[in-house]
C-alpha cells in the first residue's frame, strides 16, 4: 500500500465518512511487520521485509490518524452520530490498537530507519498514548453503551471487544518496554501495570466472549457481510498468550535474587495459561473459519470488515512464538511460522483489495461500511 493510495483525499466530502474501523488497517499492516520480527526463524530477507511493512504502518497511521482528526473537525456532527452508534463506538478501540502496535514495531525495528534511540523514544510515546486512550476506551464505551436511552434490539457482538482488548495489547507490548527501563522500582511498577491491564482485559474479556458465543449458538450467523468480524474473538486469546509468556519470561529482570522464584512461577503460569488457551483458541480458529466458509458461500462481498482477517491471526502467531519460547517447543514454532504464512496471504489480498476500494472511491462511501 503506497502513501498515495492511502491519502483519501479523491472528494470534498471524503473525510465525512473516515471512521475509527479504518485503524484496523494499520492494526493488519502493524501486526505483520511485528510478528515477523519475532517469528523463531530469522533470515536478512524477512528482516528488510518486516522493516518495510512497518513503515507503511507507520505511514498509514499518520495519514489515517490526520484523515480522522479531519473527519471530527470539519464533519463533527457525522462524527458525533458515528460515536453514538451501537455498532461503530465498538471500533474506538481500533486507534488506541494502532498505536501500539506501531510502536511495537518501532522498538522491534525502528532502529534501521530512525536510529535507536528516536526508535526507542517513539515506541514509549507510543505505547503511553496508546495505553491511555485503551484504557479510557475501555471504560467509556460501556459507559455509554450501558447509559443509552434505547437499549432494544442489542445482541452481542463480536466487535464488542475491540473496545475490550487495548489493555491486553498494552500488556503484551509493555513487555518488550522492561529492559529499557532503570532496574528497581520502574521496572516492577511496569510489570505490575501490565499483569494489572492483562486481568482486566482478560476478566471482561471472557465475560464478552461468553455473550457473543451465547448469541451466536441462540441468535445465529451476523449479516454475511459482517461475518469477518468473527476472528475478532481470536485477537483476546492470542494477544493473551502472547502477554502471559512475554511477561513471564521478562519477571526475570524483575524478580532476582530471594525473589527469584516470583519470576519462576510466573513463567510457569504463563506456559500453563498458554497451552489451555492455545486449546481453546483452536476450537475457535476452527469455528471462525467454518463461519467464513458458510458466509463466502453466501456471496460475502469485501468491506474494511475483511481487515478482522489479520490481527487475530497475527496475534495468535505472537501467542504461538511467545508459547514455543517458553517452552523451546519446536511444534509449536512451528505452527507460529505456518500460521504466519496465513497472515501473510490474508494481508495481501485484504490491503491489494483496500487499495483498489479506495482509488475506485468505493470504501469511502458508508455504503460499504
Amino acid at each position: 500500500m503506497t502513501v498515495t493510495a492511502l491519502t483519501p483525499a479523491v472528494h470534498p466530502r471524503t473525510f465525512e465518512h473516515i471512521t475509527p474501523n479504518w485503524f484496523a488497517a494499520v492494526m493488519g499492516t502493524g501486526i505483520v511487520a511485528t510478528a515477523a520480527a519475532t517469528l523463531p526463524v530469522q533470515f536478512p530477507t524477512l528482516h528488510v521485509f518486516a522493516v518495510a511493512v512497518w513503515v507503511i504502518a507507520a505511514t498509514a497511521l499518520a495519514v489515517i490518524g490526520g484523515a480522522f482528526a479531519r473527519h471530527w473537525i470539519r464533519h463533527r456532527d457525522r462524527a458525533v452520530e458515528y460515536a453514538r452508534h451501537p455498532v461503530m463506538v465498538q471500533f474506538y478501540g481500533a486507534p488506541p490498537m494502532a498505536m501500539l502496535t506501531v510502536g511495537a514495531g518501532a522498538g522491534l525495528l525502528g532502529a534501521d530507519v530512525l536510529g535507536p534511540t528516536t526508535a526507542t523514544t517513539l515506541f514509549a510515546g507510543l505505547w503511553i498514548a496508546g495505553t491511555i486512550a485503551g484504557l479510557l476506551t475501555s471504560v467509556v464505551v460501556p459507559y455509554r453503551m450501558i447509559t443509552a436511552s434505547d437499549h432494544r434490539d442489542v445482541a452481542a457482538l463480536p466487535a464488542w471487544l475491540m473496545p475490550v482488548v487495548p489493555p491486553m495489547v498494552s500488556a503484551s507490548t509493555g513487555a518488550l518496554l522492561l529492559p529499557h527501563l532503570p532496574e528497581g522500582q520502574w521496572r516492577l511498577a511496569l510489570l505490575c501495570a501490565c499483569y494489572a491491564m492483562f486481568g482486566l482485559s482478560l476478566i471482561v474479556g471472557m465475560i464478552t466472549l461468553t455473550l457473543i458465543y451465547g448469541h451466536l449458538l441462540h441468535g445465529g450467523l451476523p449479516p454475511v457481510d459482517a461475518a469477518p468480524t468473527v476472528w475478532i474473538t481470536l485477537g483476546l486469546i492470542g494477544q493473551s498468550i502472547t502477554a502471559a509468556n512475554l511477561l513471564g519470561t521478562d519477571a526475570s529482570m524483575v524478580f532476582t535474587g530471594t525473589q527469584a522464584s516470583v519470576a519462576v512461577g510466573l513463567h510457569v503460569f504463563g506456559i500453563g495459561y498458554g497451552l489451555i488457551m492455545g486449546g481453546f483458541g483452536m476450537l475457535m480458529f476452527a469455528l471462525a473459519t467454518a463461519l467464513t466458509v458458510h458466509a463466502a458461500r453466501r456471496n460475502l462481498g469485501f468491506s474494511l470488515t475483511w481487515w478482522s482477517f489479520t490481527f487475530p491471526i497475527g496475534t495468535c502467531v505472537t501467542g504461538a512464538t511467545a508459547l514455543g519460547h517458553a517452552l523451546n517447543f519446536g511444534a509449536v514454532q512451528a505452527l507460529a511460522v505456518a500460521l504466519y504464512v496465513l497472515l501473510l496471504a490474508a494481508w495481501l489480498t485484504v490491503a491489494t483489495r483496500t487499495v483498489r476500494g479506495i482509488r475506485h472511491g468505493e470504501l469511502l462511501h458508508p455504503d460499504h461500511r
